[in-house]
């Protein structure tokens, strides 16, 4: 084996998925091998690490917290042009024994057309933007699913299940789709058993997900995996829909139903407003778990606006920002939640720094209110 180290840094999502034309993601050393260096082998890492000054539940003092919230490797490869995968690691994600540690991701992709690829093994499944952004690609740094894009029973804060899905595009890349099954109740290896469900599942029946999405200006560079900003690199006006469902998939502590959920979000991003550019991402969920967990049962809004500014402050550009949470669940019930501040970005989402104010209310509950820093770097 002729191998060939190249020592320049590339985006590393764009190796994993460069089949797909995937998101701009994390950045790695590649090693490329095989006849006329068809194959690849690329790795990188990142963290997710944040203070807070918090306000406790039972309106004590507030606490000061340094938490490690992400700590991932990335490896991902391409055997040839047809054939890719990836293997992701997070030292922070929830085990099945509650402990932490666990393989996130660790699928293979297999490309039919230029336009037509199939996924197999763990991956985010299609859902909507929010989701499969995650923390490392929202707007601020901030990780919305606790919230309004909640799969507790469906990947939780890690997104992530194992199945099979068929991802595509058309119109030049302007409507993208995906569709797939999934084990659905099994997704607690992933994600914990949310508050008022049980962690045995009564269904063998699987979870099947789908998202369709148009851009009616630029095209995005991929559908999962996805950005849910592009930090003023596009012009995007952008509609998606999602839904998951599986037949005796909301186990209760007493009682089975059938699970699924419904969304639609928009993003608008614009370059060339004033000194910089603006975005505004909006989206609306309803969940369904058939009665069976009426606190997992409801609806849900989200919003947020931001403007990043062209010009450079030192070593980054500042992005100020506003988003709006809440879920109204069938329990009566309702969670909402703010968040005030700004990014500072240094390298796109290689490397950036947000600090932020957050105030939460829960029905029948103390407000509770944050002060938070949040840095992100990824290699």
């Amino acid at each position: 084996m002729n191998a060939v180290i190249k020592t320049q840094l590339k985006p590393l999502s764009f190796l994993v998925f460069s089949l797909l034309a995937a998101q701009v993601a994390t950045a790695g050393p590649t090693i490329e091998f095989g006849d006329n260096n068809e194959s690849s082998l690329s790795v990188g890492m990142g963290l997710r690490t944040s203070y807070s000054n918090a306000d406790t539940a039972s309106g004590g003092a507030r606490t000061n917290t340094f938490s490690l919230d992400n700590a991932r490797v990335y490896l991902s490869g391409k055997l040839n042009d047809k054939i890719s995968g990836m293997l992701n690691y997070d030292a922070k994600a929830p085990t099945p024994t509650g402990g932490t540690g666990e393989v996130i991701d660790a699928n293979a992709q297999f490309k039919i057309t230029p336009d037509l690829t199939i996924w197999a093994g763990r991956f985010l499944s299609p859902s909507d933007r929010a989701n499969m952004a995650g923390g490392f690609y929202s707007l601020g740094g901030g990780y919305w699913s606790s919230i309004a894009s909640r799969y507790g029973y469906n990947g939780g804060y890690i997104g992530r299940d194992d199945g099979v899905a068929l991802v595509g595009s058309a119109m030049g890349g302007k409507l993208q789709y995906g569709f797939g099954a999934f084990n659905g109740h099994t997704a607690f290896n992933l994600s914990g058993v949310p508050a008022g469900y049980t962690s045995t599942a009564s269904s063998t029946q699987p979870m099947y997900s789908g998202r369709v999405q148009y851009d009616f200006w630029d095209a995005e560079p991929g559908l999962l995996y996805g950005t849910g900003n592009y930090l003023g690199g596009k012009d995007i006006l952008a509609i998606g829909v999602a839904t998951r469902m599986s037949a005796g998939g909301a186990n209760g502590t007493s009682v089975t139903g059938d699970y699924n959920s419904t969304s639609v979000d928009f993003l608008f991003e614009k370059k060339g407003v004033g000194a910089g550019a603006v975005s505004l991402e909006a989206a609306y969920y309803t969940y369904n778990t058939d009665g069976a967990v009426l606190s997992e049962q409801g609806k849900a809004y989200s919003g947020a606006l931001g403007y990043i500014f062209n010009e450079k402050v030192g070593w980054g550009q500042f992005q100020p920002f506003v988003r709006y949470q809440k879920f109204n669940a069938d329990s009566q019930i309702s969670t909402q939640k703010y968040d005030l501040g700004t990014d500072y970005i240094i390298k796109a989402y290689n490397a950036r720094i947000a600090g932020f104010y957050s105030k939460q209310s829960v029905t029948n509950a103390n407000d509770t209110s944050s002060i938070n820093v949040a840095l992100q770097v990824q290699f």
